[in-house]
């Protein structure tokens, strides 16, 4: 054997047990907290061999997060569906859907096609959906027996006991609590800022009915415990959650409707391992996956076959809370105009800083 032979083998000796141990392939998941429960993340990892890092975000920093990396630093993103459009016309942040890689069985028709539908970019979409639910009050009826409507939230009755986020939600809610739909409104620009106009007024004037202005969930869901807030505009799934513990407290849709809201699985443009992301959807779509999110965040999702799994609690609130009726009414937000939000942040902006 020669001394190059020999120097190969060698070399084949050490290299081997590196081969052997590669470092597992990332997926990174830019998500809402909740959406990636750690007992799932762990069955994904086992089941793919992937290593799943998850980054909690929002809709606005969604946005930045992409348009600061081009589209790109993410696998998959879970952005609200009415957001998704005028970014996408505007900075171009996400693929197209292979819908060939998608299990379409595993959906809701009618929400698939919807999503479709409301994500469409010359021709093409850019998300599926995932998983809905409603913005709308949380109350505590022993001391807000009669709260029904958007506009209970800025009442002098709730002084120093209401609470709501200074978002553009809370923007369409005082909209609609006017007796404003404000949806109708999205194609025409002054219409809509003479309707925001309005809706400022009267935020700023009714300052010092709020208790503060909150930011994160959980610590809204606390201040609700305490007594400390009364009413609050918040997601359906902290009412549940609040009503398990004290009956007195509970989700109530408004008298105008329960706003409707769709969040989605996007492919990031610049996306590193989009074999990850469909595979991540396709396994969140699986009913028994499906199932183990709603019953850990009293959040339905988009996948069919689930209802059997669910944990009773759950069932009992969809039906005590969301009656045909109440079914009936949700507004479901449509795709926003990129104008319009740029005019909605300025507001945002000055009634966060009147005194």
């Amino acid at each position: 054997m020669t001394k190059k032979m020999l120097l190969l083998l060698s070399m084949i000796t050490v290299l081997l047990p590196c081969l052997g141990h590669a470092a597992p392939k990332e997926f990174r998941l830019l998500t809402w907290k909740g959406y990636a429960p750690a007992e799932l993340v762990e069955k994904f990892e086992k089941e793919t061999g992937y290593k799943v890092q998850v980054t909690y975000s929002n809709n606005e920093e969604m946005i930045a997060k992409l348009r600061a990396t081009r589209g790109g630093g993410f696998d998959l993103a879970q952005p609200s569906q009415d957001r998704i459009s005028s970014v996408q016309e505007s900075f171009g942040l996400y693929q197209p859907i292979d819908f060939g890689r998608i299990e379409a069985a595993r959906f809701i028709p009618s929400m698939l096609d919807a999503v479709k539908k409301n994500t469409l970019v010359k021709g093409k979409s850019y998300a599926v959906p995932f998983c809905w639910g409603t913005d709308g009050l949380i109350v505590n009826r022993k001391f807000a027996p009669e709260a029904k409507g958007f506009a209970d939230l800025l009442d002098a009755r709730y002084a120093g006991r209401a609470s709501y986020r200074l978002k553009r939600p809370t923007l369409i809610a005082q909209a609609f609590g006017m007796g404003v739909n404000p949806f109708a409104l999205y194609a025409d620009e002054a219409a809509y800022q003479k309707m925001l106009d309005q809706v400022e007024g009267k935020l700023i004037a009714a300052k010092g009915v709020v208790k503060n202005y909150w930011t994160n969930g959980d610590a809204l869901l606390e201040s609700m415990r305490s007594g400390e807030v009364h009413i609050a505009q918040a997601w359906d799934n902290g009412g549940f959650k609040l009503h398990a513990e004290n009956p007195d407290i509970d989700f109530v849709a408004p008298t105008t409707g329960a706003l409707g809201w769709i969040d989605t699985f996007a492919i990031p443009a610049k996306a590193d391992n989009a074999d990850a992301a469909y595979k991540w959807i396709n396994f969140m779509m699986r009913p028994e996956n499906a199932a183990v999110f709603t019953n850990a965040e009293d959040t339905p999702t988009a996948a069919v076959g689930v209802g059997e799994r669910l944990k009773p609690a759950f069932r009992a609130d969809f039906e005590r809370c969301y009656p045909q009726q109440v079914i009936d009414n949700i507004k479901w937000y449509p795709p926003v105009p990129a104008k319009l939000e740029a005019m909605e942040g300025k507001v945002l902006d000055r009634v966060k800083a009147a005194q």
